[in-house]
């Protein structure tokens, strides 16, 4: 059975993907660091150490073949997809081979400008309908994962 993990520190998704995971009674697990600690009904929480990208660690390690997980990370987005699992954005972006080469170079070049003195643009206001378009295509990738 896959299960459904949450890179949840900053995670405007959590209770949502609850929701759907209940739809189709898979486990979710959120996991946060010490400045980010949560609980919700419905999900077991990990909480680890602060530290550079101690909830990633965490999270790749416990990941297996087919499950979720939930980040906005690309770079854990391509650890998940290398041990075969689905990781999706709190957009509804499904990260995969076909895309994630590209969203690593596009963090490489900000990383660049930003080092140079250069600006780059922040994420956008979020919206309701990135909720709601979030809420579909991950109830479509559970369903998906759900007949195979």
């Amino acid at each position: 059975m896959s299960t459904i993990l949450v890179d949840a520190d900053a995670c405007p998704v959590i209770d949502i993907t609850i929701k759907v995971a209940k739809q189709f009674d898979l486990p979710v697990i959120l996991i946060c660091d010490t400045s980010h600690y949560m609980e919700r009904a419905g999900a077991e929480t990990i909480t680890v150490s602060k530290g550079s990208d101690a909830v990633d660690f965490v999270l790749v390690n416990r990941v297996q073949e087919g499950d979720i997980v939930v980040t906005q990370d690309y770079g854990l987005a391509a650890m998940v997809l290398a041990k075969k699992g689905y990781p999706i954005d709190q957009n509804g972006r499904i990260y995969s081979s076909e895309n994630i080469d590209q969203l690593l170079f596009s963090r490489h070049l900000a990383k660049k400008i930003r080092e140079a003195g250069g600006r780059t643009k922040g994420p956008k206001k979020r919206q309701k309908e990135a909720d709601i378009k979030f809420e579909e295509i991950l109830i479509e990738l559970c369903g998906n994962i759900s007949n195979q």
